[in-house]
């Protein structure tokens, strides 16, 4: 069959983020001609958006920063945390091609370069195989003047930090500013770092941008091409084989032939409501994702009519969440390591441990829900104490809450538990009970009804000052409550995979010549998040993963 194609590619990807720069420059330097198109106006994605981390099990990175990692713990850990909900084959393949694609970048671009998070532990680090010390690398600070021209079409996160930028390990040490001496010493070396920006006009980022700048400008080397502003449509098939895509771009239908594959790297369909109530849990809300907009799940049901199979569908990358005043999602992180802190649920108890992994917060919320004692919208509560010692909601320590987020309720604001309960309508003894009851595990330095403090993952974001990290009296008041929601950093479902990337059918074989990486594809992580960066690790690795394959077959 002749098809009348607008251009030619060896490979197309779809989709800008990570995964998707990782899949093109690594076609570009196997000697394939490559195409990346972005739905959105600006390229990114998620990816951008996200704190940056990128987790990959005994990467040399680890290895040069001394830390004590094995093929034998890395799968020993994958096995304890996502266990048999994703195949063997597809864990093996992580963890030895994930090496791979951090060398394969660090050997052939000059600016996809990383470092160690020291200490940011894995999510699980007391199961077999786990690291109290972490696995998670992230970008060096990357000065944007790099990308030129090219940096007005980047998606950037505006981060509340007057203008500090701040990695992820600098974070976590700055927010002990008022506690420990490394805290101010980092606070010190971030002023710094904005007063030689200021000084010499250099444009710092660091997280997502960081990455996906670095990213970037790699591929602009390659002089591979990224269409903006392109959306996938549909795919151009000859039997059993994608062979192109129908692209719109300007208003207008084209046809780009892929000759070797297409890899979809596209984002998932947390940006869709109609999606979202179909296979999501309730309540869910697109208002409540951190994900990039424009995630609308769009290949999903062309990719059901060529036979593909779909798992997790039902899952997201949890991400407990406060709506601000202007509608934007603050996803809460560092904020549920306070150690005057609790969570409640609209009768007024605790149900959680409030420091565990951000995306077993969020499961805990929908599996605690019952009727008699809803969760899956809660109460993060500090006191006066915790906002003078501690970052909390984007402020500093001792920065007061604004005047219009007590004005308007949106923080609400009492001198005892009572008044609290009466403001956020729970029972006004179960919350002066519970606060009770939390001080008592506090004096004792053990939380017995939810191990707050247990983990070397809840204690990262703790004061190491103090008996349990976790663990400090709110017996003095003001106190402060915020509603939560189960908000997201992206869906985790999608098409399944294999351990070479390419998309499985519903009888097992796959769809010839098409891949899939990232939220567009079902996550490698199964129904589980094992460590700090374990969205964006994946997704690079098996962009590259899939790009490689079809190297290797224009070769025969």
């Amino acid at each position: 069959m002749d098809h009348k194609w607008d251009a030619s590619y060896d490979v197309i990807v779809v989709g800008s983020g990570s995964g998707g720069f990782a899949a093109a420059i690594t076609a570009e330097k196997k000697g394939l001609k490559s195409l990346i198109i972005e739905k959105s106006s600006k390229y990114g994605g998620s990816s951008a958006l996200s704190g940056g981390g990128v987790w990959i099990p005994n990467n040399p990175v680890l290895k040069e920063a001394g830390l004590d990692d094995s093929y034998e713990k890395s799968k020993d850990y994958l096995d304890s945390t996502v266990g048999n909900r994703v195949s063997d084959a597809r864990k093996v393949a992580y963890i030895k091609r994930g090496t791979e694609m951090i060398n394969f970048m660090r050997d052939n671009t000059s600016q996809v370069l990383f470092q160690y998070v020291p200490g940011y532990s894995d999510y699980y680090p007391e199961r077999k195989g786990g690291l109290p010390r972490g696995r998670s690398i992230e970008c060096p600070i990357f000065d944007l003047r790099k990308l030129g021209k090219d940096l007005e079409n980047m998606r950037r996160n505006v981060l509340p930090t007057k203008g500090l930028v701040i990695n992820s390990y600098e974070f976590h040490k700055v927010n002990m500013i008022t506690r420990t001496w490394i805290g101010k010493r980092t606070a010190v070396k971030l002023g710094m770092r904005l007063i030689k920006s200021r000084l010499t006009g250099a444009n710092y980022s660091s997280l997502g941008v960081a990455l996906i700048a670095r990213l970037r400008a790699a591929h602009l080397e390659t002089n591979g091409e990224l269409w903006l502003s392109t959306a996938f449509v549909d795919y151009v098939t000859e039997g059993n084989r994608v062979i192109g895509i129908i692209a719109e771009k300007n208003g207008k239908r084209i046809q780009i032939e892929a000759k070797y594959g297409v890899i979809l790297a596209s984002g998932g369909f947390s940006c869709s409501q109609e999606m979202r109530e179909k296979y999501l849990p309730s309540p869910t809300k697109v208002e409540w994702t951190s994900s990039a907009p424009d995630q609308t799940g769009d290949i999903i049901d062309v990719s059901l009519r060529l036979g593909a199979k779909l798992d997790l569908m039902d899952r997201v990358w949890g991400a407990p969440t406060v709506i601000m005043p202007d509608g934007t999602p603050y996803f809460l992180v560092a904020d549920r390591g306070i150690p005057n802190m609790i969570c409640i649920n609209q009768v007024g108890e605790r149900f959680v441990n409030e420091a565990v992994p951000y995306h077993q917060f969020v499961d805990t919320m929908y599996a605690k829900d019952k009727p008699e004692a809803r969760s899956s919208t809660c109460w993060i509560i500090v006191n006066e104490v915790a906002k003078q010692r501690y970052i909390f909601m984007t402020l500093f320590p001792k920065q007061p809450f604004h005047q219009k987020w007590l004005e308007s309720g949106f923080v609400k604001k009492a001198h005892t538990p009572a008044e609290l309960a009466k403001q956020i309508g729970v029972p006004a003894d179960k919350l002066t009970a519970t606060i009770e009851r939390f001080n008592r595990f506090a004096k004792n330095g053990v939380d017995e009804d939810f191990h707050r403090g247990d983990s070397a993952y809840d204690r990262y974001y703790g004061d190491p000052t103090l008996k349990n990290p976790n663990l400090l009296t709110m017996d003095e008041g003001p106190y402060y409550a915020l509603q939560v929601v189960p908000g997201d950093i992206g869906t985790k479902g999608g098409l399944l995979t294999d351990e070479y990337a390419r998309v499985v059918k519903e009888d097992g074989s796959y769809i010839e010549g098409l891949f899939a990486t990232g939220n567009c594809s079902s996550s490698m992580m199964g129904e589980t998040y094992p460590g700090p960066g374990a969205t964006i690790g994946p997704s690079m690795t098996f962009g590259y993963v899939a790009a490689t394959y079809l190297a290797d077959q224009a070769k025969k």
